[in-house]
């Protein structure tokens, strides 16, 4: 199978690469500079060869006529980094500030915002399990612009080396063994959880008011107009107090919003 390459000039290599940079951008809102040309390179040359095209100039005039390889170039150029109770301390916030003051309270709702490949919102539904039990409405939203990792996070079946981060009781509680070296997600925390398709740049059929919002380490590829108004849109779908999580590496400074800092990626609405 052929290898794909650049096959024209340095100057219209260039040119190659805005079009689908910019193609992205007003996709997704992922913006890339021109030093991420060599991730485009290895990350689409992969649907080059799987397509047998010759060059990214063919593959551009493909994505611009066709909508569903504009969904599988933006699924290639995502980038689908998670793990359970990544960045713990937020789950400790969500615990201590959320879960345990629902005592009462009948409703719960939850949003995780870029879920990948699920191990964040089941993150989030062991907590609920174990912390919020009395809640009898409590549902998590979760959302990915990535068909393949939504289709991996349905499934709800991991490796066994991938639970390293869960305490062995969670581990007891919430997983079974689904084949040799698997572990699937138990039914009942697996019931709180619904996945689905959204691109955060289109229209959002979602409906608050939520209690918080995972949203961690996406803005880091928007630019600064972009962020803030991602921000502003989540704050009219939170509740008063409610949480905006977003990743370690983030911040809000710089930006206008409604929300009033708490500590590092907790933000409170």
């Amino acid at each position: 199978m052929a290898t794909a390459v650049f096959k024209v000039t340095p100057q219209r290599e260039h040119g190659v690469f805005e079009a689908i940079a910019t193609m992205t951008r007003e996709l997704s809102g992922i913006s890339m500079n021109d030093t991420k040309m060599e991730l485009v390179r290895s990350r689409l040359g992969k649907r080059l060869s799987a397509l047998g095209l010759p060059s990214f100039r063919n593959y551009l005039d493909l994505v611009r006529r066709d909508q569903s390889e504009r969904s599988s170039m933006i699924d290639a150029l995502t980038t689908n980094k998670t793990s359970f109770f990544r960045e713990s301390r937020h789950f400790e916030v969500l615990t201590q500030e959320v879960l345990r003051g629902r005592r009462g309270a009948s409703r719960l709702r939850g949003w995780s915002a870029a879920c990948s490949t699920g191990e964040e919102p089941f993150t989030i539904a062991m907590l609920i399990r174990e912390h919020a039990r009395e809640v009898s409405d409590a549902r998590v939203l979760a959302t990915d612009i990535s068909p393949t990792v939504l289709t991996k996070a349905k499934n709800g079946d991991y490796p066994a080396e991938l639970l390293a981060s869960v305490p062995a009781d969670l581990r007891r509680r919430h997983f079974r063994p689904s084949a040799e070296g698997r572990m699937e997600v138990a039914v009942q925390t697996r019931a709180l959880v619904r996945f689905a398709f959204l691109n955060l740049m289109e229209e959002w059929p979602v409906r608050g008011p939520f209690d918080f919002i995972f949203c961690r380490n996406v803005m880091i590829y928007f630019e600064k107009q972009v962020q803030e108004w991602l921000v502003n849109r989540m704050a009219s779908l939170l509740a008063p107090g409610g949480i905006l999580f977003i990743g370690l590496a983030e911040s809000l400074t710089g930006l206008d919003h409604p929300y009033r800092f708490q500590e590092p990626g907790v933000y409170v609405r």
